[in-house]
């Protein structure tokens, strides 16, 4: 049966319209991305197709322009719009956080690094610099590793920081198993930072460690 001749309250748009796009399913999401299905499928149908094709939504949206593109129902025009997409979403969290306190609005930046890091297949490390006010400098993804595993050296924080001429600091990783919770090594290399950084007066204030679906403060564990 077509979409359209679902009840309303089940159908993708207006059970957004009705009560938001946080009580949609992924394939619901995805539903109305797609618009339109197949013969024979229906664009919720194709959806969930899709989901399970590529492992599930983040897989799928970090697929390359040859993989997506060769799903049946995507192609090029697809994948651009999703590009486009996902780079829009990038842009507003980060001109949230160029707008206000980063430090005052600890979500904006687990917002931020959930859509920019979470679905990294390789551990990525990446350092935030913030001004006088606590306001984003600039974000950089500093040192890049294994599936789990990075080296990180804080002498290249601390050059970084000094470079852009940074007030304070926030640092990230991500863990490509999924799991947020900070690892034994993940709290000595920040005890290194926070030294080396405070050579120079310059505070860390936080080390965030971005799973899927979740992520850990270091600073509100009390592990700093």
């Amino acid at each position: 049966m077509a979409i359209r001749h679902w009840p309303k309250d089940q159908r993708p748009r207006e059970k957004l319209l009705l009560k938001g796009a946080g009580a949609l399913t992924d394939a619901e999401l995805l539903a109305i991305f797609l618009r339109t299905g197949l013969p024979g499928l229906s664009a919720i149908g194709l959806a969930s197709q899709l989901l399970d094709r590529f492992g599930g939504i983040g897989p799928l949206l970090k697929a390359d322009q040859n993989s997506f593109s060769s799903a049946k129902g995507l192609g090029p025009a697809k994948y651009c719009q999703l590009q486009a997409t996902l780079e829009l979403t990038q842009r507003y969290l980060k001109e949230q956080l160029n707008n206000g306190s980063v430090f005052t609005s600890p979500k904006q930046v687990e917002d931020y690094l959930s859509v920019q890091m979470r679905d990294y297949q390789r551990e990525v490390f990446s350092v935030l610099l913030l001004d006088s006010k606590h306001q984003l400098l600039s974000y950089h993804e500093l040192f890049q590793g294994s599936i789990n595993e990075t080296s990180v050296h804080p002498r290249e924080v601390v050059k970084l920081a000094l470079g852009k001429n940074a007030a304070a600091v926030i640092v990230a990783h991500n863990h490509p198993s999924g799991v947020a919770e900070p690892s034994l090594s993940d709290i000595a290399i920040t005890h290194k930072l926070r030294s080396a950084l405070g050579l120079i007066d310059i505070p860390l204030l936080d080390h965030f460690i971005v799973g899927r679906g979740e992520i850990t403060s270091l600073a509100e564990q009390g592990k700093m």
